[in-house]
């Protein structure tokens, strides 16, 4: 598989097939940065893996109790944090579901260049296979509690760590597919917390078309990540979480923030599974969309040609307008 056109057929493997899925659910004076605490801070988490030479991305694996194995972060540095003495704003980006994709996931599609001389931190956590930024209703592996990781730990432990400015102005969340969904997710749930979201081929409706990307999270969770749990319950869901995760159903919670949604129209020459993808990341984007206009909430949207892959022009637009809508370093 292409590094620039990352895709699910894993899953799809794994999950025996879209109609079995189905089934499953009917971050002027010289100042360098004080190295993490290897024991962690209080906040829930304790390194057992660094790697702090690369002058730009610094490396992490946590032992937390939100998680039943050691995830990775990622953490990209401006290019003059070492000698500036600033503080910086932070995005938060977040990698799509399926077995090809995790914290590493950016690096290899060249978040370096697309933030080269940019005062930004990039914070790039695992989220799971298909951990779908939350905490799952059930597991049958230990814990996987996606949501309070990054919330909970994760967020307080970057800004213990690095210059960055903890404030709602400081922090923006973005993502790809899975991770665009958890990015709309985060900023509606937690509104303080972040100033812009940015969904690149997320999903935004979890109900539409009888529930397809709810029952879809349910399978992919269950298949890959939880063996046999789900997300947010089967045979039958638990309401309240879909309706609080939901974005189109958090319209309010979008307002005062950047909102960026970019989504493809083109079938997908390859690839069935990424066509029928992106269609209903399409259509669940354009009803996210119309509510957000009759909300008088602004937004800036794409629609372009090609399937469900990470659009590296758009990341880069993406990233400009972050800054711009950020505090400055």
């Amino acid at each position: 598989m292409s590094a620039q056109h990352p895709t699910r057929r894993s899953i799809l493997k794994t999950a025996g097939g879209l109609s079995a899925a189905m089934a499953l659910g009917a971050g002027g004076v010289l100042g360098t940065a004080a190295p993490a605490s290897a024991a962690g801070d209080g906040f829930g988490l304790r390194i057992v893996d660094r790697n702090e030479a690369d002058h730009r991305m610094w490396y992490y694996r946590f032992q937390t109790d939100a998680i039943g194995w050691n995830p990775g972060v990622n953490v990209l540095l401006p290019d003059d944090y070492h000698w500036s003495g600033r503080r910086y704003p932070v995005l938060y980006l977040f990698h799509g579901g399926g077995t090809d994709q995790d914290f590493i996931t950016f690096d290899r599609e060249g978040v370096r260049d697309w933030t080269a001389g940019k005062p930004i931190i990039v914070v790039m956590p695992d989220g799971g296979h298909a951990g779908w930024y939350s905490n799952p209703v059930s597991s049958n592996v230990g814990p996987r509690n996606w949501e309070h990781f990054h919330i909970a730990q994760l967020l307080p432990w970057v800004e213990a760590n690095f210059r960055t400015y903890a404030e709602y102005d400081g922090r923006a969340v973005a993502g790809f597919s899975m991770g665009g969904f958890g990015a709309l997710k985060y900023a509606a749930k937690y509104y303080g917390h972040f100033a812009s979201v940015s969904a690149h081929s997320g999903p935004a409706s979890l109900r539409r078309d009888n529930g397809l990307v709810g029952h879809w999270a349910n399978a992919s969770s269950a298949a890959l990540d939880l063996n046999g749990g789900t997300i947010y319950g089967a045979p039958f869901w638990d309401e309240a979480r879909v309706s609080a995760d939901n974005p189109v159903q958090r319209i309010e919670s979008y307002r005062h923030k950047r909102v960026f949604l970019v989504a493809g129209t083109s079938p997908d020459p390859i690839n069935w599974f990424d066509t029928a993808n992106e269609t209903q990341v399409l259509a669940g984007q354009r009803e996210f969309r119309s509510l957000l206009g009759n909300a008088g909430i602004p937004h800036e949207w794409y629609e372009l040609p090609g399937g469900h892959f990470i659009r590296h022009d758009m990341m880069r637009r993406d990233i400009d307008g972050i800054i711009g809508r950020l505090r400055k370093a």
